[in-house]
């Protein structure tokens, strides 16, 4: 699909699902082009009261003044207040409670029969780094159940009318949610990343109340949903290529590459966040006019035989091409260092324990009706057995955690 999209022209003007117009970008070089590119803008509430023709969406708003939906100096400024819990010298701190977490879940899972199935996604992709973040910002272990249930419903696709009241309610939820929360750290402060956000909202005046919502959503949103579709969508790849699987489980070392293949072939996160011409912009031999939006198509760059050699083909020991799952330029995806930590320790320690896990349904039954299908793409839910060889291992104790 990717390749016939590039026949057609590596910038192309589409109609969205919702029906209005957009500019969609598909080869590798304009869109690492474009997303370093000041001009496209990704002030979201300058659009909306431009009169720009972009679909507003769901949380709509009141939680839309987040670092993906700011330019400089906002962007540079709200980016700087997190960036630090999110380095990767700051990140390997986190190691030693990541690999706990996953532990807890796998011997959670290990209470499975070996030919009864369950939903990897909900039992295992989704609490690990939701779990993390939840920890980073502080978010009570008695309201995380609520709220996971709330983003989930919120990021759901809405076709339909009664689709998107849900997602609205579940948006007014969160929205509730985050007040209380931050109602609450800022009568009792701890040691943690939203009381460090209020801090910097009620001393140093860095940002007002909007932006520290927008910030606090933003955060649980990009912390946890990536991961769960870079973990959920990794094993479908694994299980439907046996070779690479069988690479994979060979060869630990070999896990770093992996992944980043892994991000490559089915990217968590298929299209940038939302942008929009702030002047008449030439790019690709076509002039995009000023106020229309502009997907980048991170996926369609990835699979780019221009770029890529074999873009369709799996191959773990992929090296030297760099692919844009994680973005380009200043937006490039802050929390990619915890991302890859996660994603390399649930895959490895994953499919050590369980070297038999197979899926439960046909490949062509799986659905990827989580995210809303422009922006994010994971699975529903992921039916899987453990399979005849998860005894052993548990018998053995290969693969349990120190």
């Amino acid at each position: 699909m990717f390749a016939a999209a590039r026949q057609r022209g590596p910038v192309q003007r589409v109609t969205l699902g919702d029906g209005h117009g957009a500019w969609v970008i598909v080869s590798y070089d304009l869109a690492r082009e474009a997303l370093n590119d000041p001009r496209f803008s990704k002030n979201m509430q300058a659009a909306f009261s431009s009169g720009t023709d972009v679909a507003e969406g769901l949380p709509g708003p009141a939680l839309a003044k987040h670092m993906l939906a700011v330019d400089p100096p906002d962007h540079t400024r709200l980016r700087r207040l997190v960036s630090s819990a999110f380095t990767p010298r700051r990140v390997e701190t986190l190691r030693p409670r990541v690999e706990a977490i996953v532990g807890g879940l796998l011997d959670g899972l290990a209470a499975s029969g070996p030919d009864e199935p369950f939903d990897l996604v909900s039992s295992f992709a989704f609490p690990l780094p939701f779990t993390v973040i939840c920890e980073l910002l502080g978010v009570d272990a008695e309201d995380r159940a609520e709220l996971g249930h709330e983003l989930t419903t919120l990021l759901s696709p809405t076709p339909t009318d009664e689709a998107w009241a849900r997602a609205k309610q579940a948006s007014d939820a969160v929205i509730g949610m985050l007040t209380a929360l931050v109602e609450q750290k800022h009568a009792s402060p701890t040691d943690d990343l939203v009381s460090g956000l209020i801090e910097a909202r009620d001393e140093e005046g860095k940002l007002d109340h909007q932006e520290l919502l927008a910030t606090i959503f933003q955060l649980i949103v990009a912390g946890h949903d990536t991961t769960t579709s870079l973990i959920g969508n990794g094993v479908v790849a694994l299980l439907a290529h046996p070779d690479q699987l069988a690479a994979f489980r060979a060869d630990e070392s070999a896990t770093d590459a992996a992944v980043e293949e892994l991000l490559r072939f089915d990217a968590p996160v298929p299209h940038a966040t939302f942008r929009f011409a702030a002047t008449d912009v030439e790019i690709g031999g076509v002039t995009i006019p000023k106020g229309d939006q502009v997907l980048v198509s991170l996926a369609a760059a990835n699979r780019d035989s221009a770029h890529f050699s074999s873009p369709d083909q799996l191959d773990l020991s992929r090296q030297g091409e760099r692919h844009l799952a994680f973005g380009h330029g200043i937006h490039f995806c802050l929390g990619a260092p915890l991302a890859r930590m996660e994603g390399r320790i649930a895959l490895r320690s994953l499919f050590e324990r369980f070297p038999g896990m197979q899926l439960a349904v046909a490949p062509d039954e799986l659905h990827w009706g989580h995210g809303d299908g422009v922006v994010l793409r994971g699975l529903s839910e992921l039916p899987v057995r453990l399979g005849s060889d998860a005894l052993g291992e548990r018998e053995s104790g290969r693969g349990e955690h120190s």
